[in-house]
């Protein structure tokens, strides 16, 4: 649960870097997608690490999708492959 906690507000710090008027949707997309996977069996490291490997997929292509450097990801994709 700690691990998926540090991705959602790495997630969200990453929301900031995209431009102001795309944030809201971003964050509420972020929020609802965690909300959805919250009932995942926590002691199944296989699907945790398929999850946290798609948020940061996911995290890269948006940022790319708006011109934001890759790099700006390197921390989550720490926390994700840790």
């Amino acid at each position: 649960m700690e691990k998926a906690l540090r991705v959602y507000g790495e997630v969200l710090r990453l929301v900031r870097r995209l431009p102001k008027d795309t944030r809201p949707y971003y964050a509420k997309y972020a929020r609802e997608n965690f909300v959805n996977y919250r009932d995942v069996d926590a002691n199944d490291p296989k699907a945790l690490e398929e999850l946290f490997h798609r948020a940061y997929n996911h995290s890269v292509w948006v940022l790319n999708k708006y011109s934001v450097d890759q790099s700006a990801a390197d921390k989550l994709k720490d926390i994700c492959h840790a």
